[in-house]
């Protein structure tokens, strides 16, 4: 005790609902590799030979290192050294795509003998302490440009390079910071942006460019619409602007139609009559133009007319609804180039079969169908710990580091997978009731990313072994088998335990 300050326990300091969900997380993912692997007959699950006893050793090793952050580093180290430890991470990602070993198509670790480290899964820490520690400033705001642009580049450096390492699925995480954002100031609309964005690339690819730019403009004008004083009139207006554009290429091709019928009785006349003499050029012309082209022709017309009405009203929301809109007609004509020369093939295959483009269940499908399988053969409480036919007989790919899940669907079926997923939405929302309770900003920042990271992997990877999600190649927290994946996970909790225990240590 010093003066009216009283230091508390470490009973009283450490949150031991994180710990004890943490360990519970580890213990399940340890059990589940173990029967993820029971078609290899290990003798033991300790048996080291075998992914199970591995990860046995993984797993004593993160608790040890668990102990030393909480209780020998001095919390305050992590603010002060998050520019050096990002900048060291940043150059062991670049490195590792020149001097690492490519696995499975991604030039992404680092290979010591039977010990193997994936620089991109420590960028995550590093680049949620330095987050931290450039928005938790006094003088940083998240609506000044200056300081917007800072944090984008802290995010956008390590998610490029990762792409650079064919790591999609790493790089798909840094999108989740923009929680932290958001609950800094950000604007929400930007997420609602990133949203349309998503809606755009699909809709270009699955239907085609002239509905995504039809989505483009309804979404646009219904926002200026809630913003403005004429709702109704700009929603009626939206309302007929719809209905035309939706007709539109249906009453054009009853017109090209025609035209072209026409066309032929013509030509065979001229055939007949008048050996030599064609069409006239113009209607061959007209039968060339795509409704899309109009659709084209009055947006770029009617966008002029926006923007200097949004200048001279000093309208920031209309600027930034004319800017969107020439961002997102440049996302719809550019979509077939990024689908086509920017993803890998296999990205592209399994896109394919996730939107329904392509029907592959034994080839690039193969994993979800029989993940799928095999969550649903789970029924309502499982088959049983060892007992998963799909998992005892190997039909799972890659069942004990991106497809954990659907173990844990089979053998325990929906309940399990019910646990399961409830236990990391506690994790999650303790993370972020602790955060909120903190005083200090650059902990409370922290909390955040923390809490962001977890959700993002929870989200993709659940999502790949019951088909909403491309396959990308991404762990489940605490439970997938590897190394470098535990490890991360545990620094970057345990960092926020010792922050939080830190700020609860006096009263």
């Amino acid at each position: 005790m010093k003066g009216n300050i009283h230091e508390r326990s470490i009973k009283q300091s450490v949150d031991w609902a994180l710990i004890v969900t943490y360990l519970i997380l580890t213990l399940i993912g340890w059990l589940s590799i173990y029967a993820s692997i029971r078609s290899s007959e290990p003798p033991s699950i300790f048996d080291f030979d075998f992914r199970s006893g591995k990860q046995f050793v993984w797993m004593l090793s993160a608790y040890g290192l668990a102990g030393i952050i909480i209780f020998f580093v001095n919390p305050r180290i992590w603010e002060a050294f998050a520019p050096h430890l990002y900048i060291i991470v940043g150059v062991l990602l670049v490195a590792v795509i020149f001097l690492g070993t490519a696995v499975k198509g991604s030039r992404s670790w680092f290979v010591f003998g039977p010990v193997s480290f994936q620089p991109a899964e420590v960028s995550k820490i590093t680049t949620s302490l330095l987050l931290a520690a450039v928005m938790s400033r006094s003088d940083f705001s998240m609506t000044r440009m200056k300081d917007f642009y800072k944090v984008a580049a802290i995010m956008a450096i390590p998610m490029l390079i990762i792409l650079g390492e064919r790591e999609t699925g790493s790089a798909l995480v840094y999108l989740g910071f923009i929680f932290v954002l958001y609950r800094e100031g950000f604007s929400g609309w930007f997420l609602s942006l990133l949203g349309l964005a998503i809606i755009i690339f699909i809709t270009t690819l699955t239907a085609s460019p002239y509905v995504s730019i039809m989505i483009l403009i309804g979404v646009v004008t219904f926002c200026n619409a809630i913003s403005e004083k004429h709702f109704w009139r700009m929603l009626l207006f939206l309302g007929i602007f719809i209905l035309v554009g939706s007709l539109f290429p249906w009453i054009w091709g009853l017109i090209t139609d025609s035209v072209a019928a026409s066309i032929q009785k013509i030509s065979d006349t001229y055939t007949v009559t008048l050996p030599g003499r064609e069409p006239r050029v113009f209607w061959s012309f007209l039968l060339k133009i795509k409704p899309i082209y109009f659709l084209i022709a009055v947006c770029l017309g009617a966008l002029p007319h926006f923007a200097v009405r949004a200048f001279r009203e000093k309208n920031v929301f209309g600027g930034a609804s004319v800017i969107t809109f020439i961002v997102g007609l440049a996302l719809v004509f550019s979509t077939q180039f990024i689908f086509e020369k920017v993803l890998q093939e296999h990205q592209r295959q399994r896109i394919e079969v996730l939107l329904g483009m392509r029907d592959d269940p034994t080839g690039v499908g193969y994993n979800v169908n029989q993940s799928m399988i095999a969550i649903g053969s789970g029924g309502f409480f499982g088959k049983g710990f060892l007992k998963g036919t799909q998992t005892a007989y190997g039909f799972i790919p890659e069942q004990s580091t991106d497809f954990i899940f659907c173990t844990i669907g089979e053998e325990w079926g929906f309940i399990g997978c019910l646990a399961v997923i409830g236990l990391y939405v506690f994790l999650i929302a303790r993370i972020i009731i602790d955060a909120e309770e903190c005083r200090e900003k650059f902990t409370r920042i922290y909390g955040y990313c923390v809490a962001s990271c977890i959700f993002m992997h929870l989200f993709i990877n659940i999502g790949m072994t019951i088909g909403i999600m491309p396959v990308i190649g991404i762990p489940l927290p605490m439970l997938s088998y590897g190394g470098s994946s535990l490890w991360a996970f545990t620094i970057l909790i345990f960092i926020f335990i010792a922050l939080h225990r830190e700020e609860k240590k006096y009263y």
